[in-house]
């Protein structure tokens, strides 16, 4: 009886909590299971209902009306306008989405922080919810017994509308079958945009009640993204009753677990999501493909290619010359799907059958006598504009002491650092198929690791390098079983499962991290025994530099080897390759370890530039700033990453400089841009549409004229 009464509040507490998260995550679950988006901005739509609500509230029945209403109008018109910023992205898959939201969220959250300030806001209730009701002998808040009666009302009628009314039968059939949605008069678009515009409202009613429980302050809006992210786990899509009973769960986890046990409650809710994705990707087999979705149509590529057409069109008049397709003796071209006859067919199929071959990386014996054997010779005209970049990259980075002051200088030291935990997610996301927002899980054991070196004496660099790229690639060893196994969205969700959970550990492992406070006071790196301990911006800029080029120019070589065209096969045609005997989860295995162990060095170089490291520089933000690195730079061109990282950078620390307190917005500016301007990245600007960042894509119709067949296009060829 002591216990019972020792944590029936906390339990009751518990409750009232999952409640909570359940009105959110109800919202987030109908957005990503029937509109099919996923909403990294959904913790802001439940911030912009708790602020107006906390603006509006005066402590009578009125201010709480008005400040439901105003909550949740707002949020449903954001709501709104989200369904109409994801519209373009149909296509595209949950990764464009996933960026593109999470931009949005930096961009409201700083408006609101101008708007309502950077402080917590009270909230004043009304004075008869204002007090305290006896309960099994405890006094508890009358408000939150009000809002567990709300909560539970809500529930019952959101089964209800989904369930017994036409609206829910029209929902439900918008996800399932929208061509049979529009025969019957309905119009998908409009109802994928009612199914927005009502999460959000779900998300603002649940911030306009639920500010005296979670109030509105800095962290509220991710705190109840991550939270609602793991009640869509546990719960699933199907049945708003299973988010339900998901949901008390998480609460009572936040709650009573920290009641019962304070250690092991941070591990809970992570793990358990961890656990269930896992289990589920075990009875679902791999997909064919599994590699990046398609990018969509680029504007830019359009114009160039559309600039491109005119030019290139012939005079009248122009004789045909041989070789050109439609002459005497010139290989005919392959007929459109459903347009050739026997010959045409037969044709296209041959190509086919070459265009296969080369893919899979031999030449047919058909053609070997026209392959060109280079044997001794100086590379040609095409191996030199590939390595073009390269080179100009390196002799602009050699120069940067000589152009920049102190502090930029530390700035492009950090970009180097983050530069390589973006080719690291570069080599997952973009070769392996598995885009992942856990990558800062690696490179913060990579971290801790030269960090604690240091502090034990360990200064020398090689040394710190070799060993906190050992402690990454056993880690990435021990989780990447999880992971290979996953695709798709599964792979996202699984990997942020795995950051947050390393999160939680570098906070509470005080004996090796400091917890919140981190570690600084750390003796300085040495570049080499004998040496002297690097203290000067340029010294360690250099020394980052040295490094950044060795493991980069390793990574290109391992890519470009057999081994990588290996991994290049896994991503586009992983059916043919298990069928053929070949190894694929070994091979996943293997490209995660050596992810992880470059994420690692990443990892040390940044403790090594920056002298000091804090939870925040392995959270989760960095793991999404990494991800976008990869999309402004294309998701297979290796340099673009990292002028990714370092625009990221600049734009992060020094352009907001002479903005001060409007950082985050000017990122979620540039996460918006780069998802609907540059959807190949970087390396798509260069070379026709595919520019190295995925498979290439057929042209887009200009003129009248069919697209011209893509050339085949060497698996494991890499973008520098």
């Amino acid at each position: 009886m002591d216990l019972l009464d020792a944590h029936l509040i906390p339990a009751v507490d518990g409750v009232a909590f999952g409640l909570l998260l359940f009105v959110v995550a109800a919202g987030l679950s109908l957005a990503f299971g029937t509109a099919g988006v996923l909403n990294l901005s959904h913790g802001t739509l439940y911030a912009i209902g708790a602020y107006t609500g906390a603006e509006l509230s005066d402590g009578t029945w009125g201010g709480l009306a008005l400040g439901l209403a105003a909550g949740t109008a707002a949020a449903c018109v954001a709501g709104a306008g989200l369904s109409a910023a994801t519209a373009p992205l149909a296509r595209r898959g949950h990764l464009a989405q996933a960026l593109l939201t999470f931009g949005l969220a930096l961009i409201g959250g700083d408006l609101l922080i101008q708007l309502f300030g950077a402080d917590e806001l009270p909230v004043r209730v009304p004075e008869a919810l204002d007090s305290s009701v006896m309960l099994l002998g405890h006094r508890y808040p009358a408000y939150r017994l009000c809002f567990i009666v709300m909560a539970v009302l809500l529930a019952a009628f959101g089964t209800w509308v989904l369930t017994r009314t036409r609206m829910g039968a029209a929902v439900r059939a918008a996800a399932d079958d929208p061509q049979m949605l529009a025969a019957t008069g309905r119009n998908p678009r409009a109802v994928h945009t009612g199914v927005l515009a009502a999460a959000g409202a779900l998300a603002g009613a649940a911030g306009v009640l639920g500010a005296p429980i979670i109030g509105p302050g800095p962290g509220t809006s991710e705190n109840v993204l991550m939270l609602s992210l793991v009640v869509v786990v546990l719960g699933g899509l199907r049945s708003l009753w299973a988010t339900f009973f998901a949901a008390i769960a998480v609460g009572e986890v936040q709650t009573l677990g920290v009641s019962l046990a304070p250690d092991l409650a941070p591990y809970l809710l992570f793990a358990a999501m961890a656990a269930v994705l896992v289990l589920r990707s075990r009875f679902t087999e791999p997909t064919a493909g599994h590699g990046p979705e398609d990018p969509g149509p680029d504007p830019v590529a359009r114009l160039r290619n559309h600039l491109a057409g005119r030019l290139r069109r012939r005079p009248r008049g122009t004789p045909r010359t041989p070789g050109t397709p439609g002459t005497p003796g010139a290989p005919s071209a392959p007929s459109a799907p459903g347009t050739a006859g026997t010959a045409g067919a037969s044709g296209a199929g041959r190509t086919a059958k070459v265009a296969g071959a080369v893919r899979a990386g031999a030449a047919p014996r058909e053609h070997a006598s026209r392959v060109p054997v280079r044997i001794g010779r100086l590379p040609g005209g095409a191996a030199w504009r590939q390595a073009a970049p390269l080179l100009v990259l390196l002799v602009v980075l050699i120069s940067l002491p000589a152009l920049l002051d102190a502090y930029s200088i530390s700035l492009a030291g950090s970009a180097l650092a983050l530069g390589l935990l973006a080719v690291s997610v570069t080599i997952l996301t973009g070769y392996a198929g598995l885009p992942t927002l856990g990558q800062t899980a690696p490179f913060a054991v990579g971290a801790y690791a030269t960090a604690n070196l240091a502090e034990a004496g360990w200064t020398v660099g090689p040394v710190q390098l070799v060993l906190s790229a050992l402690a990454a690639a056993v880690f990435a060893a021990a989780v990447g079983p999880a992971v290979i196994r996953a695709r798709g969205t599964t792979v996202l969700m699984i990997t942020l499962a795995i950051g947050e959970l390393t999160g939680a550990v570098v906070n509470q492992l005080k004996s090796v991290t400091g917890g919140a406070d981190g570690l600084v006071g750390f003796p300085a790196t040495r570049a080499l025994w004998g040496g002297e301990e690097m203290l000067e911006e340029s010294q360690l800029y250099n020394y980052a530099l040295v490094v950044a080029v060795v493991a980069v120019s390793v990574t290109l070589l391992v890519l470009r080897s057999p081994a990588g065209k290996l991994l290049t096969g896994t991503r586009g045609a992983e059916a043919r390759m298990r069928a053929s005997g070949h190894p694929v989860g070994r091979y996943l295995l293997v490209a995660h370890i050596c992810a992880g162990a470059l994420a690692g060095v990443g990892g040390s170089l940044m403790v090594t530039v920056q002298q000091y490291l804090a939870p925040a520089d392995v959270g989760f933000e960095i793991a999404a700033f990494a991800l976008l690195a990869v999309v402004i730079g294309g998701t297979t061109s290796v340099i673009g990453a990292l002028l990714g990282a370092g625009l990221i950078v600049a734009t992060r620390d020094w352009v907001a400089g002479s903005w001060p307190g409007h950082g985050p917005l000017l990122l979620g500016v540039l996460f918006v841009a780069t998802v609907y301007l540059l959807p190949r990245g970087l390396a798509g600007l260069r070379g026709g549409s595919g520019g190295g960042s995925g498979p290439p894509s057929e042209a887009p119709v200009t003129g009248g004229r069919p697209p011209s067949p893509p050339a085949p296009h060497p698996a494991g060829k890499v973008s520098p």
